[in-house]
């Protein structure tokens, strides 16, 4: 199959409207894209989120820094994508948008211990990848059309908690749960492309859910007056994820219904994935309400990665870095909210886990960002991405994209004041 995927061809990458992040023609490996990039604010600088975090905004990428939000707070986004996918011998543009995620974080006791909660994609599988081969000894062409969307999701909750001044831990816990559906459909076709014969089909689905882990700790070490160096762990802890499985032979358009004609070739069978375990630490200077900036890194060894019922991926190791930082003109301007804007930028480079003819695919990608307060303690959040996905050399896809990232913080601490009122 991935040697098909890959072979020199008319590439069609098709986008799914509803929460994807992203559509790569190499969403097509393993169980898709991962999600590495955190929300709205995190990816305004380069996906940062382990070693730095503010009061106005849900943290989830790690969860000990969850402690800062001393009020309630709402996040929810949506996204726009567009990608231009070329080989060597042709290209094709898409966009599309959708839901990114929705995140609350509620503090139990204000700057000590934090609890929350939300819906992310962890991964996406969205693709249309179109390959005509000649028929040895005939004037036919089979036409392969090879789709897949989908992802694994997570609702997830998570809690912070100050173990020491300075410190604190976090845990999160993650039913993980989503499908991926994968067909390919061969046509043979004539010198004028006209179909000839019996179109078939052959379609896979796959459903999983699970629970997950991640646990987080942060430090703030004091530099000054306001100054502080942050640093900050995770451990997301993966594992065999369970699922079943249903496959299926048959004419165009039946395979996916399974009381219609054809060979079922698994009926819903038992079976699960291994997902390798994520580390990620960083570290960030910061001055209060002033700037910060960061370097961080995250790890994942997709060699351990299996298949459903064990089967190799053929994947490696897969890693990302993030340099970024955040600054604003003035936090307690009263006459301009520009002065108390936050501006982001950084840079995001991932080697992903997809080794293809002797290539390791990578993904570079410039940051921007900005929240603009609207009202109170509330945020408009913007996030942009220009990056680059894979090569042209012995084959392959390379993806360029614009990606944007439209999000409101909405965050209260009016409920603490409420006794004095009544």
């Amino acid at each position: 199959m991935t040697a098909l995927v890959f072979t020199l061809g008319f590439v069609v990458i098709h986008h799914t409207s509803f929460a994807q992040f992203s559509s790569s023609t190499y969403s097509s490996l393993g169980v898709g894209v991962f999600n590495n990039s955190g929300l709205t604010q995190n990816q305004g600088m380069g996906g940062m989120g382990i070693s730095f975090g503010n009061s106005y905004s849900v943290n989830h990428v790690n969860p000990a820094i969850s402690v800062k939000n001393a009020a309630f707070g709402f996040q929810a986004a949506l996204n726009y994508n567009q990608l231009s996918a070329a080989t060597e011998a042709s290209s094709e543009k898409l966009d599309g948008g959708g839901l990114s995620y929705v995140a609350m974080s509620f503090p139990v006791v204000p700057r000590r211990f934090t609890m929350g909660l939300g819906l992310n994609q962890l991964t996406g599988v969205d693709y249309n990848i179109t390959v005509n081969s000649a028929v040895t000894n005939t004037e036919l062409t089979s036409q392969n059309i090879i789709e897949g969307r989908g992802g694994l999701s997570q609702v997830y909750l998570q809690s912070g908690f100050q173990v020491y001044k300075g410190l604190s831990l976090g845990l999160e816990g993650a039913y993980t749960f989503g499908s991926t559906i994968r067909s390919n459909q061969l046509d043979l076709l004539d010198e004028e492309m006209n179909s000839v014969g019996i179109s078939s089909e052959y379609y896979e689905r796959l459903t999983f859910s699970d629970i997950t882990f991640k646990g987080g700790v942060y430090y703030a070490q004091p530099l000054g007056e306001e100054k502080y160096l942050n640093m900050g762990a995770i451990y997301q802890v993966f594992g065999d994820i369970n699922g079943k499985e249903f496959a299926k032979m048959g004419e165009s358009g039946q395979a996916s219904i399974p009381n219609s004609p054809g060979d079922v070739i698994a009926d819903n069978v038992s079976g699960s994935v291994f997902l390798p375990n994520k580390i990620g630490y960083g570290v960030t200077y910061e001055k209060i309400n002033k700037f910060a900036i960061g370097l961080e890194a995250q790890f994942q060894d997709f060699t351990e990665y299996r298949g459903f019922n064990a089967t190799e991926g053929n994947l490696g190791n897969a890693y990302k870095l993030s340099l970024g930082g955040q600054y604003i003109p003035d936090a307690f301007s009263l006459g301009s909210v520009f002065s108390r804007s936050t501006f982001r930028a950084g840079l995001e480079y991932e080697q992903l886990p997809f080794l293809l003819n002797d290539n390791q695919i990578d993904d570079i990608g410039i940051n921007f960002g900005t929240s603009i307060p609207v009202y109170s303690l509330s945020l408009l959040n913007v996030a942009v991405k220009l990056g680059t996905r894979g090569t042209v050399n012995d084959g392959l896809v390379r993806e360029n994209y614009f990606k944007v990232s439209l999000g409101i913080s909405i965050n209260d601490n009016s409920w603490f004041y409420k006794k004095v009122f009544e």
